[in-house]
Parts: structure tokens; C-alpha cells; sequence
């Protein structure tokens, strides 16, 4: 598959996520193999003053072994299409090779300063920003969106035909409305609308978990690739499990006992490393948790990573997956 000039060795793309896709988890997920993994959410205004906040740079930062396996991204939300376009030229001077234009993000700080998905109420706007992103940079640029605001405005194939029409390289369609949040089920076959549309490659994304889902979607809406979000959370070598499958090849058994342990290991070692001990120590809670899912002893396991306050403590726990195996 290739979005614009830049070619990607798999169809299956780790969707950003605030919090979540960090670049410890970004490269956790790229060692095992995926097309593409996309920075958390960046809010344009913050990015000029990148240089003065350590977190902003933590959110933007990328590295070489990451651009050696493949394309690095980022994405920007905002609303002001002078400031996308801005922050747009500094990521490219950063060496970023894409640029996500986040016109989905549901979450009210963000829909309340009429960026993310409440963006796909005022197509006007929303063109102003890809326009203004597209003739600010020589990358790809590319659009994240819902289906709609809700369910009487789902005009996801409208605005994707808008993104065409103003240079846009790719469209990303989760298959839910704003409304929605992340309940119900992703619509699968309105995301093909969109497909349908246009003549860009689109990605779908919206409750893929296994390889089947990735299949399925693909047949469903005839998207040229799909995105995983959630289902990427505590089963980092998933996404190139999928691309094996789509492919037609043998795909592997998800790791256990000593395998699964190096792997936790050097994922805790990456956010204790980046974010230092304390800071660390919190972030790592979450995807430790995430790893035990659906394993022997997992709720109190939970229990007592959630009551973990210490490098110490977290490594301990860690120690745990030298034994754990995956439950029936």
C-alpha cells in the first residue's frame, strides 16, 4: 500500500491514540512489525511551543530505527487553519514523512474548541485546514474522521470526498459517530460508503481485535487497509500477526512464559527509561495491566499492579510473565 509518495510494508496501521501511543508503545508495536504507527493527538497550538514543553517533545519524538522499518507520522488536531498549517511545517522540518489531520477525536475538551470530530459539522472549515496543511508541506497529509456527529449527520463520505478534492493522500473512517463515543458496534459496511466515494486509499478502523475482524472488515467495506486502536492494547505483535494473516502466511502463536516476559520486560524498560521512575512507574501500570488480560490470575494481578508505586515493585511484577501462560 502507499499514502501518496511514502510506501508502507503492511495494511495494517496502529491508529493514534492520547495516552496510549506513546513512543515506548510505538515501538514496542514497530519491533514486531506493522505498516505504520501514528503519534498520539498533538494539538497544533502546543506544537510552536514545542521547544518549551518536555511533554510536547515526548509526544512528537520519534527515532531512526523506527524510520528504518518504516514511515514516521504524526498527528495534529486544532482548529485554526493558519496554526495546523504552521505546526504542519515544523513537523516536516522534524523529519516526520506524514502528517494525520485528527477530524474524530469525540472527547468534549477538544470538540468544545470545535476541533476533532466536531469539525465534521462545519465542512467548510474542516477543507480551510486540509487545504491550508496540504499547501503548507511536500508529506503526504491524511484525515482521521467518524462516520458522522451522530446519526442524523453522517456525512463521513461527504468530507472525504472534500479531503480529495483539497490534496488529502488517504482518509481514516472509524466506524462510529461522534455521539456514539466508543460504544455499539463499528459499522463496517458504512465505512465502504465512504470507499465508495472516493478514489484515495481509505483505511478502516473500529473494533478489529483478531485477525479475522482485520479480514473481515476489509471484505466488508473494501478499504484498502485497516487500523488498529484497542486491540492493540497489551497484544503489541498483533498488528503483524494480522498482516500475516491478510497475507496468507503462517501466523505465529502470540508469545507465553519466557517470550512473553521479554517482551513485558523491555516494554516496562522503554517507559522507565523515557519517562524516568516515577512518571514511568504510573504510565506502566496501565499497559502491565493490559498485558495480563485474559491470563491465569489476572484480576489480582490487576490489584496489585494498580497498588505498585515503585520501579521496585513494577519489576517485580514483571518477573510474574516468566511463568504466566495464556488461559483456556
Amino acid at each position: 500500500m502507499k499514502i501518496g509518495s511514502v510506501s508502507l510494508s503492511s495494511p495494517v496501521l496502529l491508529a493514534p491514540m492520547a495516552g496510549i501511543t506513546d513512543f515506548p508503545f510505538r515501538k514496542t508495536v514497530k519491533n514486531f512489525g506493522a505498516g505504520l504507527v501514528v503519534s498520539e493527538m498533538v494539538a497544533s497550538r502546543t506544537v510552536l511551543e514545542a521547544i518549551k514543553h518536555e511533554k510536547i517533545r515526548q509526544r512528537l519524538h520519534f527515532f531512526e530505527a523506527q524510520r528504518e522499518a518504516g514511515p514516521v507520522s504524526v498527528q495534529l488536531v486544532g482548529y485554526d487553519p493558519s496554526i495546523m498549517a504552521e505546526a504542519a511545517r515544523f513537523n516536516e522540518q522534524l523529519g516526520v514523512d506524514l502528517l494525520d489531520i485528527n477530524m474524530g477525536c469525540p472527547v468534549k475538551k477538544v470538540v468544545n474548541t470545535e476541533a476533532g470530530a466536531a469539525l465534521m459539522k462545519d465542512e467548510t472549515l474542516a477543507a480551510n485546514i486540509i487545504r491550508a496543511v496540504v499547501d503548507a508541506v511536500r508529506i503526504p497529509v491524511t484525515v482521521k474522521m467518524r462516520l458522522g456527529w451522530d446519526q442524523n449527520t453522517q456525512n463521513a463520505a461527504s468530507l472525504a470526498k472534500i479531503a480529495e478534492n483539497e490534496g488529502a493522500a488517504a482518509v481514516t473512517v472509524h466506524g462510529r459517530t461522534r455521539s456514539q463515543f466508543y460504544e455499539g458496534r463499528a459499522d463496517w459496511e458504512a465505512i465502504g460508503d465512504v470507499k465508495k466515494a472516493v478514489s484515495l486509499p481509505v483505511i478502516g478502523n473500529g473494533d478489529v481485535v483478531t485477525e479475522t475482524d482485520a479480514q473481515n472488515l476489509l471484505k466488508i467495506s473494501g478499504c484498502d487497509a485497516v487500523m488498529v486502536g484497542r486491540g492493540a492494547w497489551g497484544k503489541p505483535w498483533i498488528l503483524h500477526h494480522m498482516g500475516k494473516f491478510l497475507a496468507g502466511g503462517t501466523v505465529p502463536p502470540p508469545p507465553t512464559g519466557e517470550e512473553l516476559y521479554q517482551v513485558v520486560l523491555a516494554h516496562m524498560a522503554l517507559i522507565l527509561d523515557y519517562y524516568g521512575a516515577y512518571r514511568g512507574v504510573r504510565i506502566a501500570r496501565k499497559h502491565l495491566s493490559w498485558y495480563s488480560k485474559g491470563r491465569t490470575g489476572s484480576a489480582p494481578f490487576r490489584a496489585a499492579v494498580n497498588a505498585c508505586d515503585s520501579e521496585g515493585e513494577l519489576l517485580k511484577l514483571v518477573e510474574h510473565f516468566k511463568e504466566v501462560e495464556a488461559a483456556d
